[in-house]
């Protein structure tokens, strides 16, 4: 649970206090339904600053008046006011407390009590976070958020997807990634933080809570809070960490050698059935089957490791006497790959801040994290070479080593003779092994990123007027190193020399802001004012350099030490950003009742011709529950309407599109060539687009507050849209802010807490949300299409961006009477084994006028649900999520068109039309090579929903003191398994493809861990 906040009274007067007898008292604070003690309880003696926090054990000293009254205050709990009485020793008991409205969440600028909020605010603890053993903090969000879709990355250090309430930019003009704030520093990702750092997680999904930030939170906000001290505690050493492995799972079946030599046998071509008897001849007959090669390789088992271990410690020291607070920590995290490769991710995390209460006007602060990581990528960064990639269509009957080829290239001294295996032995195209990609190729990044900030405040009217200044700045630098070593196998298998790429990134970002704020209370009116200023400079510089015949040491590999001076190019680029902006906020509440909030943020950017713009946001609030009327539902404890709305601005999109072209011309001039020029232009200056949100819903506890709900209904418009325009009289297209994209939905979370015993408690949440993605203007346009012509997506008004647009499958061609009775099958030359598409327009002819949208890669719906139980010591939960309504392009079964000698799944192997009534579904093997049964289909496009176990974790606490004595430490012993079970249809290893488009894929593992939590 977290900590509030220490709250100061005013001071007693000095009189007062020289007038009482003063005394020690001492006791233990425990939770009343369990009689655990709890830690981090605050203690104040009411009516002054003195206070304290108990300890782990629950335990509590104070020096107090005989007749002064303490105050016992937790999060979460009732606090309680109970008397001194001249007592020495006072133990205390509190309940769970019914008023979960009255915590304090962050949000732009500021803090807000959840009674206040007229917005749509989810916020995660630390508590829950910790729970998903991961590197990356938004993967512990996947399922827990209703509206907030997260899509994994299996590949070491690999971020996650994030998308809140869908994507409201043209895929290519800009990127969905909300921003991250954290301790109020800018960031467009948050791969360098240790989610054990963080204490609290906000999502602002709607735009009158986003609108403060003005036009970087176009797609949302995260606000996070890291982890600090508490006033008046002794100071505490917690360690965590746990170990495990990750395993692949849902690895894709590919045909086998027996599968596949008969799936060349069904093709009945004579090249490749030329090539199976080049295998046997070079690698002899199975012994089993005569018929088939003796060799069958499993690719995918071969590059995958069965295990990869994962690891995190994190160390922290956190503590406080009555005017100053730090928490101090170190971190560190392992990843190692899937990936029989060098592949791997590790990085190192110290963090530190501090808070003095200077006096009773003026406080200050400091925050610092620093981050270092190294990642080793395995492969090439290139999906064409992609390992996974080539694993997929690598024959089966090609081994991964070739020793008779080998040791003749050994015998010939020919130079960086290859072990490896090659295709092209046997007659094959391409080399098509993986692991020429995976033992020749060392790509190393070397991450580092530091944050540091510095403020006051200062208290100008004590309890009602403040001020406050931050100052931030952030920096970035990425090493790349890429080098391809040299080998040799054949010819046509080979790279002669190394290659080396190598680039630096550095960033340094500044922000400065000034906040002044009021808050006051008259009768039942209350009201919170702030006005501040923001000002930003972004910098960003990148330098990259190639070279080939670098030497082969490690320790050499750098440019200048290239043996080939003209294969040396060196290309760089450069960026800076200055901002400044205005903003407001007011919030009133009259009685706890009545509630307005209202922001207005002017936006100044040097990125655009148009320089300034205005954002406002508002919110309404009406708590029904405090109604005189309402007083009689008692099953019903609270109830709160609001609504919001609200403008902000995207600014990722780029500066302007297009461009100005002189070409030369020549013209005769009576009989004269004569020289000349025509000028085009199709430069266009761009601005940043628009997003106007509204947002409607309803917060309630029920049933003695045991029943909690989030219910919201939202629409998410983008206007002002970078989309593409087709030019006029000529190809091609250039971006203009002219577009209109809307997003719409409705997102339910409720959660229930039960106590069936002293001993024995629950908790089950759940979470549904609903999406619908649709293009709304696209400039007088018909259509858009992207993708490729071969694999075809279109943006159309009032369908999803980009779905998939091709042609309905009826079936397959059974026998020839089927074929001669139709005349679609006629015109085109069909046989039995080819598609049968549908025929929309009934004009018997197969045409673009036949093709239809086969669906989006935006689930309609997602979902998730927790189920927490605590029995004494022992704690149990689990959590499930999923998706439905998205379809996903099953590109690698399409590659055929391009590579149609490779090899195929074993799912369309089994599944090919062999002969009349064999499918339905799957063409014959001749088929597949076709240019009819190659045109885009649903054939290719699959279901992606899925259901998901996400997380289980059973642990056990043990009472240090009460066990070991006094001075032992509290422990947790904990195991987990993350992700151990995905249910779903689609053929390949994961549903969860970020653009829909699954050409090569990084599986996603589970991971289980055993884990310990020390406090001292």
């Amino acid at each position: 649970m977290k900590k509030l906040t220490i709250l100061f009274s005013l001071l007693i007067s000095v009189a007062t206090v020289f007038a009482q007898q003063r005394i020690t008292v001492s006791g233990t604070v425990t939770e009343a339904a369990t009689g655990n003690p709890i830690p981090g309880v605050t203690v104040l003696v009411k009516g002054t600053t003195t206070g304290t926090v108990t300890n782990v054990d629950g335990q509590y000293t104070i020096d107090a008046a005989g007749d002064a009254v303490l105050t016992f205050r937790f999060v979460g709990m009732e606090s309680q006011d109970i008397a001194v009485n001249n007592r020495s020793n006072i133990d205390v008991s509190l309940q769970t407390s019914t008023q979960q409205v009255d915590e304090v969440v962050v949000v732009g600028y500021g803090k807000l009590n959840v009674k206040d909020l007229t917005s749509s605010i989810a916020t995660v603890k630390s508590a829950e976070l910790v729970k998903t053993p991961t590197g990356q903090a938004m993967q512990a969000l996947q399922g827990k958020v209703a509206g907030v879709q997260i899509i994994n990355s299996g590949a070491p250090g690999g971020a996650p997807t994030v998308r809140i309430r869908g994507v409201g930019s043209f895929p290519g003009s800009s990127d969905s990634k909300p921003l991250y704030v954290v301790d109020g520093v800018y960031f467009d990702d948050i791969d360098f933080l240790n989610p054990s750092d963080i204490e609290t997680l906000s999502v602002l999904k709607d735009a009158s809570a986003a609108a403060i930030y003005g036009v970087r939170a176009a797609n949302g906000v995260v606000l996070i809070t890291t982890k600090k001290g508490t006033l008046n505690t002794k100071s505490q050493i917690t360690y965590d960490g746990y170990i495990g492995v990750q395993v692949p799972q849902n690895v894709l079946k590919m045909a086998n050698a027996e599968q596949f030599v008969n799936y060349v046998n069904q093709i009945g071509d004579p090249a490749d059935i030329g090539f199976v008897a080049n295998a046997m001849q070079h690698y002899g007959r199975s012994r089993i089957n005569p018929n088939v090669p003796d060799v069958n390789t499993d690719w995918y088992k071969e590059i995958m490791r069965s295990a990869a271990r994962q690891q995190n410690h994190s160390l922290s020291i956190t503590g406080g006497d009555k005017n100053t607070d730090y928490s101090v920590g170190m971190s560190y995290f392992e990843q190692q790959g899937l990936l029989e490769a060098k592949s791997s991710y590790e990085r190192l995390n110290l963090r530190g801040n501090l808070d003095q209460e200077v006096n009773n006007w003026l406080k200050v602060g400091l925050n610092m994290n620093l981050s270092n990581g190294i990642k080793y990528l395995g492969e090439q960064n290139d999906e064409t070479f992609s390992a996974w990639f080539l694993a997929y269509h690598a024959v089966p009957i090609l081994p991964i080593y070739d020793q008779n080829n080998y040791d003749q290239l050994v015998a010939d001294n020919v130079p960086y003779a290859s072990k490896y295996a090659s295709a092209q032995l046997m007659g094959y195209r391409g080399s098509q092994n993986p692991f020429f990609n995976l033992a020749y190729t060392n790509r190393r990044q070397d991450i580092k990123k530091v944050y540091a900030g510095a403020y006051s405040e200062i208290s100008i009217i004590p309890k009602k007027l403040t001020f406050k200044t931050d100052y931030n700045v952030s920096w970035m630098f990425l090493r790349d190193r890429n080098v391809g070593l040299p080998y040799y196998v054949t010819t046509n298998t080979n790279k002669p020399l190394s290659t080396l790429t190598t680039s630096r990134t550095m960033q340094a970002n500044k922000y400065f802001d000034n906040v002044l704020t009021y808050t006051d209370k008259f009768g039942r009116h209350n009201i919170t004012a702030m006005a501040g200023a923001s000002y930003r400079d972004e910098w960003y510089d990148w330098l990259k350099g190639y070279a080939e015949d670098v030497p082969l040491q490690e320790n050499s590999w750098y440019i200048g030490q290239s043996r080939s001076e003209d294969s040396k190019t060196v290309d760089d680029n450069a960026e800076r950003i200055y901002g400044m902006s205005y903003f407001g906020r007011i919030a009133y509440n009259y009685g706890d009742k009545y509630l307005a909030y209202f922001t207005l943020r002017r936006e100044g950017t040097s990125k655009y011709q148009e320089k300034w713009g205005t954002f406002p946001a508002f919110g309404l609030g009406w708590v029904v529950s405090e109604e005189s009327f309402f007083k009689g539902v008692r099953f019903i404890n609270y109830l709160k309407f609001r609504g919001g709305w609200g403008r902000l601005g995207n600014d990722k999109i780029k500066r302007q599109d297009g461009a100005n072209t002189t070409t030369p011309v020549y013209i005769a001039v009576d009989d004269t060539k004569t020289d000349g020029t025509t000028t085009t232009s199709t430069f266009g200056y761009l601005g940043w687009e628009i997003v106007e949100g509204t947002n409607a819903g309803l917060s309630a506890r029920l049933f003695d507050s045991r029943l909690s709900i989030e219910s919201d209904y939202y629409i998410r418009d983008t206007k002002d849209a970078a989309i593409p325009v087709l030019l006029k009289l000529q190809p091609g297209s250039v971006l203009k802010n002219v577009g209109v994209i809307r997003n719409s939905g409705f997102e339910l979370a409720m959660t229930w807490n039960g106590q069936i015993s002293k001993d024995f408690s629950y908790t089950v949440g759940g979470n549904i949300s609903t999406l619908k993605n649709e293009v709304r203007d696209l400039y007088g346009q018909q259509y858009i299409d992207g993708g490729s012509a071969e694999f075809r997506q279109r943006s159309q008004v009032g369908e999803p961006l980009l779905s998939f647009y091709g042609y309905k499958v009826a079936g397959v061609y059974q026998n020839q009477a089927e074929v001669d009775a139709d005349p679609i099958a006629q015109a085109n030359g069909l046989v039995p084994g080819d598609f049968k598409f549908v025929d929309q327009n009934n004009d018997q002819v197969i045409d673009d006028n036949d093709k239809v949208f086969l669906g989006s890669y935006f689930p309609n719906l997602t979902y998730g649900a927790n189920l927490g139980l605590t029995y004494k010591n022992i704690e149990f939960s689990m959590s499930i999520m999923g998706q439905s309504g998205n379809k996903i392009l099953n590109r690698k079964r399409g590659e055929i068109i391009w590579t149609n000698d490779t090899n195929i799944d074993a799912d369309l192997a089994n599944g090919l039309w062999h002969g009349e009534g064999t499918s339905n579904k799957y063409p014959s093997a001749a088929a597949l090579r076709r240019g009819w049964d190659q045109n885009f289909s649903d054939y290719l496009v699959e279901d992606g929903s899925f259901f998901r176990i996400q997380n289980v974790q059973l642990a056990y606490n043990i009472q240090g003191s009460k066990l070991f004595g006094a001075g032992m430490p509290n422990a947790r012993v904990y195991v987990t398994a993350e992700k151990p079970l995905t249910v779903f249809n689609y053929n390949g290893f994961s549903p969860e493809v970020s653009n829909g488009i699954d050409r090569q894929f990084y599986p996603i593992p589970a991971v289980y861990t055993i884990g310990l939590n020390l406090k001292f």
